[in-house]
């Protein structure tokens, strides 16, 4: 199968780079469906040391953490998880006693970006924001330190924080150096 070839050699590259997950999205409405092709994502993995992370989007099927639970609960897979990203946790609705009730294994990473208290009513909205313009850590308002500290200890924590008009306006380095600056205020902010 042509897909597998190519996955295969994603995954290929990613181990030879270090990786130690390959996410995924959920773009297919048969969670059923999505918890076989997230399990069979995960078995072509395992051999290279990755683990299959399913990433959850307010716009999608798999809206909240509690859906995607759900999702990975039906792989039974011990190298499949969770990513959390601070933006689609915060306009999902997800609580943090959910976050809570997440089995530990399942939460290897997680995406962190601020943006605006005001939520966008709109899909179009949601991918803008998502896609384009979020707000480095401590910016916005999210409440990061809440969801950080229900985060299990191992759980490696990235940035996701795309800002196309400020790096058209400032170049990529200004805004690298203002999401670095603005990360180290947020975490030693966090008690």
């Amino acid at each position: 199968m042509k897909s597998s070839a190519f996955l295969l050699s994603l995954l290929l590259a990613g181990a030879s780079l270090g990786a130690r997950h390959i996410i995924t999205a959920p773009y297919d409405s048969d969670h059923a469906r999505l918890s076989d092709i997230l399990g069979a994502i995960a078995d072509l993995a395992k051999p290279y040391g990755l683990s299959a992370l399913l990433e959850f989007f307010p716009w999608t099927t798999v809206p909240d953490l509690a859906t995607v639970a759900k999702v990975v609960a039906a792989t039974s897979c011990p190298n499949v998880g969770i990513l959390v990203d601070t933006l689609h946790f915060d306009r999902s609705g997800s609580s943090l006693s959910q976050l809570e009730s997440i089995p530990a294994e399942w939460l290897p990473m997680a995406h962190v970006c601020d943006a605006p208290s005001e939520k966008p009513t709109t899909i179009e909205g949601l991918l803008y924001t998502a896609r384009a313009e979020r707000l480095p850590p401590g910016e916005g308002g999210i409440d990061i330190a809440a969801v950080l500290t229900r985060l299990p200890h191992h759980t490696q924590i990235t940035l996701e924080v795309p800002m196309q008009r400020l790096t058209g306006l400032e170049g990529p380095e200004a805004v690298a150096r203002r999401v670095h600056d603005a990360t180290l205020r947020c975490l030693a902010a966090i008690p």
